[in-house]
């Protein structure tokens, strides 16, 4: 294993069982590593296996089969070295409504061995200003960064990150990306799983997609989303029937409409098909409204696996 990797899963399996149902495999054969100092995305649709791997990884759960490390550690069996070692965010906090913001700091700080001053938690997720309200009439978004607060009370390694933004407005989204970025900068390792998948474009050094309980792509954003081709888009005056030029391994789809022509390139060369696209609207004078030219988005290559019948395992190397 890479002295460097932090978390090192190997073929981890999670099965269960029911007594009048066959064992449903969750998880089948996943392997990925984590870096010191890194920030990884786990995506995947709903019932792809995120929660089951998360939660071997917490020491939650044991795997079925397979080997799994967190700081060199099995974080199940050698859970008084791990957990405190660790912070975890859970989808829904269940913070108690009536202390007061920095009542329960305290009150989580004494369950730790190492904490850092409740006052100092506080400021680094933005709620020194609202120590003495009370948790019930903090907004949605404040609640998430109380959670945050509480979690690197005990100076983590790792922080686990399950959907930290979940139901969030954009701009409390966009604060607690900030907050991410400033814990990234202190040394925390970060381990996030998250259906926003511009939140893991925005932060993730690299990311695993899951699909049926397989990882079946994996690098960093830019690795993930090459796989798919990039956009051109613009729209023509009605009336020009100029033909759009044909670029070697570009695909078009042209839409007469009654405002104009709707017209989109999908192509794997972006650079090349648009300044191909620029010369043959230059030399015959044609405006190109709407124009737009972009790079697939990680959303676009998670749809992609997504909605793929029988996808093939696909790793990308980081």
């Amino acid at each position: 294993m890479d002295t460097t990797d932090i978390i090192h899963v190997d073929e981890l399996r999670r099965q269960y069982r029911t007594p009048r149902r066959a064992p449903f495999e969750a998880v089948r054969g996943v392997s990925f590593s984590v870096r010191r100092g890194e920030l990884y995305a786990l995506l995947g649709t709903n019932g792809a296996g995120k929660t089951s791997i998360l939660e071997v990884l917490e020491g939650l759960a044991v795997p079925s089969s397979g080997a799994v490390q967190v700081l060199g550690r099995d974080p199940a069996r050698d859970r008084r070295f791990v957990r405190p070692r660790t912070g975890v965010v859970l989808q829904e906090g269940a913070l108690p409504s009536g202390l007061t913001v920095a009542e329960t700091a305290r009150m989580w700080a004494g369950t730790l061995t190492a904490a850092r001053p409740v006052p100092e938690a506080l400021a680094l997720v933005d709620l020194a200003h609202r120590s003495d309200t009370l948790v019930k009439q903090l907004s949605g978004g404040e609640k998430r960064r109380l959670d945050l607060g509480l979690a690197v009370l005990g100076r983590p390694e790792i922080l686990f990150l399950d959907e930290p933004t979940a139901g969030l407005d954009p701009e409390s989204r966009f604060r607690t990306w900030h907050l991410v970025r400033n814990l990234l900068d202190s040394g925390t390792t970060v381990f996030l799983t998250t259906h926003y998948l511009a939140e893991a474009e925005q932060l993730a050094d690299r990311v695993a997609i899951l699909h049926r309980g397989q990882v079946v792509r994996t690098g960093t954003p830019a690795e993930v989303t090459a796989a798919q081709p990039a956009r051109i888009s613009f729209t023509l005056a009605a009336g020009v029937s100029e033909p759009v030029p044909d670029l070697p391994g570009v695909d078009v789809v042209d839409t007469a409409r009654p405002t104009g022509r709707s017209v989109i390139l999908h192509t794997r060369d972006l650079q090349r098909s648009l300044t191909a696209v620029l010369g043959w609207a230059a030399a015959r004078q044609l405006d190109l409204t709407e124009l737009d030219a972009r790079q697939a988005s990680l959303e676009e290559a998670f749809l992609a696996v997504a909605t793929a019948a029988d996808p093939a395992h696909e790793e990308v190397p980081a």
